[in-house]
C-alpha cells in the first residue's frame, strides 16, 4: 500500500512513518518544514518527502497514493487538504492508523500524562529490550538507548507515548482513544493545552475515555499522589488498579537514597534497588518516580522489578531531557524540553541535586500555545526560584501572539534579588547577556519546547570566545 502523510515531519507523524515503511508500504509525506534531523532520518528509510503542502503534488504520483494519514498539523484551508476532500480521496488520522493497521491485536502499554510520557516511555521500552521483549514502540523523542524513536518490533508488546492532545482536524478526542492499551499508566495530570482544553475537568474527561478502554483482565497503573487522577478514577475503573508514589500507602512506592538512586516496594515490602549509570542524565524525584511506574508497568507483563531495575541501571535519558551540549570554560550548557511551570520547576530541581551550590542560569522561551495565552504566566516566577540568574525571550511567538509582558510577569523575581530575571524580545541580546554573566563553574540550562533559534550553540560559542 502507498500511504502519503500530511505532517511528516513531526516526531509523532515521523514515527508513524518509520513504521509504516518497515511494515513494508510505500511511504510518502510532507511538510512545510522539511528539515534535518526528522529529514535526514526519513530519507535515510527510503522515504520520500515533499516540502508544502500544495495539491499539485498530487499529479507528481504515478498513482495516486491509497491512503492519505492525516496530523492533527493540518486544518481545514490547508490547500492540499483541501483537494483531498474535494476529489474524494481516502483519508485517516495518524492515531486511527496506528491503532488499527499496527497496534490491534497486539498488549499496547501506553504512558498517559502532563509530565514526563517521553522518558516514562523510554525507561519502559528499555527494561522490554534489556528483558529480550523486543517490543515495538513510538516514542516523542529519540531514546539513547535506541538509534530511532519508533519501530515495529519483533513481539506482540508495543509501547506508545500516549498524548492527550487532539486527533485531528476532524476527530477531537484525545490521540490516546485510539491505542486501546492492555497495561496503561497514568502518571499525572495538570492543566495544559490551553487551546484545546477549556479547563482541568475537559482533561479529565479524556482521561477517564482511556480508562474505559482498558479491559478487564489490563492494568490501571496510577499516580497516588496526584487528585486529578484520584477524580478520574472515581468516575469508574473496570481493570484493575495499582498506585505508585513515595509514600507506603501505595501499591509501588519508593524509598530515595543518595546520588538520585532509590529503593523499590511493593506492598511496603522491598524488592528492588534501582543505581543510575554516572552518565544517565537522569536525576530528581520526578525521574524517580517516572522509573518506579516503568517498573510497575513491566512488572504486569512478567518482568520482575529486580529485572526492571537492572535494565534501568544501563537507561540513557531522552533527547532534550538534560542533554549535555557542551562545555566551555568549564561552563556546562544544558539543553531540556521543560515548558509547563511544574516541568520547570522539577527540571531545575533535578539539575540543582546534581550541581548542589554551582550557579544555574535558567535561559527559557515560553513558547507553547498553553504558556502563550498565558494561563500558566501566574506560575512561572515560582518555578524558577531554584535558579540563580533568569533570561527569558518571548519574541518567538511575537507580542501581539504572546499576550502579556514577560518582563513584567517575571519581575517577582527581581523582588526577592534585584537583577534576578531578564527578559528580552532579540535573541543575539539574550546569548549576549548570558554570555556575559556566566562564570567557570556554572551551569546554564536552556528550556524550550522548539529550537530555540540554536541559541545552545550561540551561547557556546560566545563564552568559548571569551
Amino acid at each position: 500500500m502507498h500511504i502519503h502523510i500530511l505532517g511528516i515531519c513531526g516526531t509523532f507523524m515521523g514515527g508513524i512513518a518509520a513504521i509504516a515503511r518497515q511494515a513494508g508500504h510505500r511511504v510518502t509525506g510532507c511538510d512545510a518544514n522539511v528539515y534535518p534531523p526528522m529529514s535526514t532520518q526519513l530519507e535515510a528509510q527510503g522515504i520520500e518527502l515533499i516540502e508544502g503542502f500544495s495539491p499539485e503534488q498530487l499529479s507528481q504520483f504515478e498513482t495516486m497514493p491509497d491512503l492519505f494519514v492525516i496530523g492533527n498539523v493540518v486544518s481545514r484551508g490547508n490547500p492540499l487538504m483541501e483537494a483531498i476532500l474535494n476529489q474524494g480521496l481516502p483519508y485517516i488520522s495518524g492515531p486511527q492508523w496506528l491503532g488499527e493497521q499496527v497496534l490491534y491485536g497486539r498488549h499496547v502499554l501506553a504512558v498517559a500524562g502532563t509530565h514526563g510520557k517521553t522518558t516514562t516511555s523510554a525507561m519502559l521500552t528499555w527494561i522490554l529490550e534489556f528483558n529480550g521483549y523486543k517490543p515495538g514502540y513510538l516514542i516523542g523523542g529519540v531514546p539513547l538507548n535506541f538509534t530511532v524513536s519508533a519501530r515495529l518490533g519483533e513481539s506482540k508488546y508495543f509501547v506508545i507515548e500516549a498524548d492527550e492532545y487532539d486527533t485531528a482536524f476532524f476527530d477531537k478526542r484525545s490521540k490516546f482513544v485510539h491505542y486501546r492499551p492492555r497495561t496503561a499508566l497514568l502518571n499525572n495530570l495538570e492543566f495544559d493545552h490551553a487551546d484545546i482544553f477549556a479547563d482541568l475537568a475537559a482533561i479529565e474527561t479524556q482521561f477517564h475515555h482511556l480508562v474505559r478502554t482498558v479491559p478487564g483482565d489490563g492494568l490501571l497503573v496510577v499516580n497516588g499522589e496526584e487528585p486529578a487522577l484520584a477524580s478520574v478514577i472515581t468516575h469508574g475503573a473496570w481493570a484493575p488498579v495499582e498506585r505508585f508514589g513515595q509514600e507506603l500507602t501505595n501499591e509501588w512506592s519508593l524509598i530515595a537514597q543518595e546520588a538520585d538512586g532509590f529503593i523499590v516496594r511493593k506492598a511496603g515490602k522491598e524488592v528492588a534497588t534501582v543505581k543510575w549509570a554516572p552518565d544517565s542524565g537522569v536525576m530528581g524525584r520526578h525521574n524517580q518516580l517516572n522509573a518506579l511506574a516503568a517498573i510497575a508497568c513491566a512488572n504486569h507483563i512478567g518482568i520482575p522489578p529486580a529485572d526492571g531495575a537492572r535494565a534501568l541501571a544501563e537507561f540513557k535519558n531522552v533527547k532534550r531531557r538534560l542533554e549535555t551540549i557542551g562545555v566551555a570554560n568549564d561552563i556546562t550548557i544544558y539543553d531540556d524540553f521543560a515548558h509547563h511551570p511544574t516541568a520547570i520547576t522539577t527540571t531545575v530541581d533535578g539539575l540543582r541535586r546534581r550541581v548542589g551550590k554551582a550557579r544555574i542560569l535558567a535561559v527559557l522561551e515560553p513558547r507553547s500555545n498553553t504558556m502563550k495565552l498565558g494561563v500558566m504566566k501566574a506560575q512561572l516566577p515560582g518555578s524558577l526560584e531554584a535558579a540563580d540568574k533568569v533570561f527569558a525571550y518571548g519574541a518567538n511567538a511575537g507580542k501581539e501572539s504572546l499576550g502579556w509582558d514577560l518582563a513584567d510577569v517575571l519581575s517577582p523575581l527581581n523582588m526577592q534579588e534585584q537583577g534576578k530575571a531578564h527578559a528580552f524580545d532579540d535573541l543575539e541580546a539574550l546569548v549576549k547577556a548570558v554570555a556575559h554573566e556566566a562564570q567557570p563553574g556554572d551551569h546554564i540550562l536552556v528550556m524550550s519546547n522548539g529550537g530555540f533559534g540554536g541559541v545552545h550553540q550561540k551561547i557556546l560559542k560566545a563564552i568559548s570566545a571569551q
